[in-house]
């Protein structure tokens, strides 16, 4: 048994998930007009925005923007197998790949995963969820831009990175973290496809990774030593 597969995370997941599915950005009228009001060209460009971003995931913040389930179980998976202790996540939403992360840290025998989210309201919904899970006392919430908080006080070595927030920044935030990665650390950039430079970042060989996609929208890197 796990603490993934056991209450009281299994049914929180369940419920969580269960939520996720009845507030998609298409099924929440205030979202879908603003997301369908848009030109496609515009809708590239706040992707890909390094600078307008902000209003995008400020009008996301009744919406979870969670992983898939499928993205979960690999993040937990891997953070088992790698017996990972120190874990930094960009882009906490409502806290779904959070639990997923430190249920994994929980069943390794503890660590410490930060994770760092802009949106205040965000923080406190995923406080309650890691509070309900019974792992609030494995996470660091840090709220606001990430760019500063993922910037400072780091763990010596890290062991897995999630980027799971604005996607343009995936470059900048890799920046901050990269010098304490281990040699066979793992980052997972979810949706990696929005921001290219990233991906041919990672792909180089000369940057130091290996890296592979993984399933529909996921971008799987292991840091070289």
């Amino acid at each position: 048994m796990t603490a993934l597969t056991t209450a009281p995370l299994a049914p929180l997941l369940d419920r969580l998930f269960a939520e996720a599915d009845a507030t998609e950005p298409a099924t929440t009228p205030s979202v879908a007009a603003y997301w369908n009001g848009l030109t496609n060209d515009d809708k590239t460009r706040i992707l890909n925005s390094k600078t307008d971003y902000a209003e995008f995931y400020t009008r996301m913040k009744d919406i979870p923007l969670a992983v898939s389930r499928e993205t979960g179980l690999l993040l937990y998976m891997l953070a088992r197998h790698s017996r990972a202790a120190s874990i930094v996540e960009f882009g906490t939403s409502f806290g779904l790949s959070t639990l997923y992360l430190a249920a994994a840290l929980r069943d390794n025998g503890g660590g410490r995963l930060i994770t760092s989210e802009f949106e205040a309201s965000k923080v406190i919904r995923a406080k309650a969820n890691l509070a309900a899970g019974g792992l609030a006392d494995l996470v660091e919430f840090r709220e606001g831009d990430a760019l500063e908080t993922l910037a400072r006080d780091l763990p010596e070595t890290i062991d897995l990175v999630l980027l799971d927030g604005a996607k343009a920044l995936y470059p900048d935030i890799l920046d901050r973290l990269e010098s304490r990665l281990r040699p066979g650390a793992l980052v997972v950039a979810d949706n990696a496809d929005f921001c290219p430079d990233y991906v041919a970042r990672v792909r180089d060989r000369a940057w130091g990774y290996l890296s592979i996609p993984f399933g529909e929208d996921v971008e799987l890197s292991m840091r070289l030593g």
